[in-house]
């Protein structure tokens, strides 16, 4: 930086030397560009955590207060308390950036800096997971939330249009390799239950869930389907499995995926370094400022 500042006669200005010429070491560029895509992001966070809270209330009212949160499964698979953790982490965070950078506070853009990095780092790590060992991950998810999923389908109103919207966008039905037949797992569309869902599946796994003519969604397209062998079903609803399809799908679109990942990790990279940048500048006019006030620098000044 070349920006410079002086003193006046009268011994105010930048703190109280007389015609002392101090530098500035602090870059306003990087200050005012680490604020702006952290005011950004501060405004989007404190929208997401809005929309959560909002959304958990209704739920919590819907259910009388019986929202089930008993295990770590039900905590993530909680699309409202998700917004709600994500939005708090972003508004928290963003406001560091914001705050450290306008403040020129080296304690927040630490807090800042170091908490991009651990995100980035963890991004990192399940990007490789995700792509060096597809199988495993797939493995993984099949066994971990496929019947906590089915189980809580029709218990969870954001999971249901979560999990409608999946299978009509991918057109897929169920989640194991067992496909459809996942849904048996369920209470309400188990064989033996007495509702007039038994043996069946959500709508959303059906081919032509939707008249043409009228415009209508028919929920019962996919009643009595898993009595249906495979090649029946397949006639009438989507059979593959939505893990698998997923993963098909991320395999076709690799390169798009992974150039969308690399430009979102480059972008966090350059905020970090922008970052540890202007902490660096802060620390250095700091150290400018403490050799000005040192009794050696005012007595050669005024020799």
């Amino acid at each position: 930086m070349s920006n410079y500042r002086y003193q006046n006669e009268a011994g105010g200005g930048e703190r109280g030397y007389r015609g002392i010429e101090v530098r500035t070491f602090v870059s306003t560029c990087v200050k005012y560009m680490i604020f702006m895509l952290n005011f950004i992001f501060w405004l989007f966070g404190g929208l997401l955590l809005g929309i959560g809270i909002y959304a958990f209330k209704d739920k919590w009212e819907q259910a009388n207060g019986g929202v089930r949160l008993e295990t770590i499964y039900d905590w993530i698979l909680n699309i409202s308390l998700v917004m709600i953790i994500t939005g708090i982490v972003i508004f928290v965070v963003s406001f560091a950036g914001c705050l450290g950078a306008l403040r020129e506070n080296t304690c927040l853009l630490k807090f800042y800096s170091m908490y991009l990095l651990l995100f980035f780092l963890m991004e990192m790590a399940i990007a490789i997971v995700c792509f060096v060992f597809p199988q495993l991950m797939n493995t993984f998810l099949e066994k971990e939330f496929t019947e906590t999923i089915i189980h809580s389908y029709r218990d969870d109103p954001d999971l249901q249009n979560f999990v409608d919207f999946a299978q009509q966008e991918f057109k897929c039905c169920g989640l194991s390799n067992a496909g459809y037949q996942d849904w048996g797992k369920n209470e309400y569309f188990n064989c033996s239950s007495p509702s007039v869902e038994r043996c069946g599946v959500p709508y959303s796994c059906c081919i032509n869930a939707t008249d043409i003519s009228s415009g209508l969604v028919n929920i019962m397209c996919g009643y009595g389907v898993q009595e249906h062998t495979v090649v029946a079903a397949s006639k009438l609803i989507w059979t593959s499995a939505c893990i698998e399809t997923v993963r098909v799908w991320a395999e076709r679109n690799l390169y798009v995926i992974a150039g969308i990942a690399l430009g979102i990790a480059l972008i966090q990279l350059l905020v970090i370094y922008l970052a540890k940048t202007l902490e660096g500048q802060i620390e250095l006019q700091k150290s400018r400022w403490a050799s000005l006030e040192s009794p050696i620098y005012e007595s050669g000044a005024h020799s």
